[in-house]
């Protein structure tokens, strides 16, 4: 692997970690139940997905040579075989399972709490990445790993101590962070195969109709009522899902699993930073400290891995 592609798709996760970190702030806004903001999320993204997922399959050689005699599976970019279709579904379940429990996770707790439990996945994917992927990681790895741990720790002794969050709430986020190392390990197992458009279109075709029967049953609002509403849930589809999602999806076409889920952790200091700006949602001692600890053990990572 060239050094200059590592760092490129290194930047891209880190760059799509801050875009991701929106979301919190967007949800606020979105005017509708948590399925149906899901829905509206990776509905709205899906033509420029198509797109990006139409210029990537226009670049293969398997087009390019005539090899694809199927107009139906050309045009739609099928997948080539079971294996695939079945990871990609995989992906799709996760996602739902991400983003539904971390939505009530944001209902019940402060947007700082919900953001980076959600995103504390880096201990079950480095695992996970170990023993599937036979991903293997030098000490310094271990160590920033054990910063944002510590980081970790610190943000839930801020939720015990200072009582502005929820045990609830953070539970969820910890499920988020399960679903969500699954759907990045899945990710990064695709990308061997796939393009980061691919990924992105059929995930969120797959995951659509479940987030609408979800948010169906569950008798939500689907429809925002006002422009700010439906600009949210616009921002939610380009800046958060296409943009952070994207990015993060072609990063790992590159970095390995470990490492990128640690690079994500800069979402919750986004989240945490827009929170305090726009929602005044203060921040504690033991919370900054616990986002100085993730913000080390980030640069230990992105130092060793560039």
């Amino acid at each position: 692997m060239q050094p200059n592609s590592l760092r490129i798709a290194t930047i891209a996760v880190i760059v799509g970690a801050f875009f991701l970190g929106s979301a919190p702030i967007l949800f606020r806004f979105g005017e509708a139940g948590p399925a149906a903001i899901a829905f509206w999320r990776v509905t709205l993204s899906l033509p420029l997905a198509y797109i990006w997922m139409r210029l990537e399959y226009s670049q293969t050689k398997l087009l390019e040579s005539g090899g694809n005699k199927n107009k139906f599976s050309s045009i739609l970019c099928l997948p080539n075989n079971l294996i695939q279709l079945t990871l990609l579904s995989l992906a799709g379940v996760f996602w739902v399972g991400d983003l539904i429990s971390w939505h009530w996770s944001l209902s019940e707790t402060n947007v700082a709490n919900s953001t980076f439990f959600a995103t504390s996945s880096p201990v079950f994917v480095t695992i996970m990445a170990w023993f599937f992927l036979g991903e293997r990681y030098q000490r310094l790895f271990f160590v920033g790993a054990l910063f944002t741990i510590l980081g970790s720790i610190s943000l839930m002794s801020a939720t015990l101590t200072y009582s502005n969050g929820s045990i609830l709430g953070d539970g969820l986020g910890l499920i988020t962070a399960l679903c969500f190392g699954s759907y990045v390990l899945i990710v990064r197992s695709l990308r061997t195969r796939m393009g980061a458009g691919a990924i992105m279109f059929w995930t969120a075709l797959i995951s659509a109709p479940f987030f609408l029967i979800i948010s169906i049953l569950s008798n939500e609002k689907i429809f925002p009522e006002s422009d700010q509403g439906w600009f949210a849930l616009l921002a939610l589809a380009f800046i958060t899902h296409l943009a952070g999602q994207g990015l993060l999806a072609y990063g790992l076409g590159k970095v390995k699993a470990g490492p990128a889920s640690i690079l994500v952790l800069l979402e919750p200091l986004m989240a945490a930073t827009l929170g305090w700006l726009i929602l005044s949602e203060s921040l504690n001692i033991l919370q900054i400290v616990g986002c100085l600890l993730i913000l080390g053990g980030i640069i230990i990572i992105r130092n060793r891995y560039t």
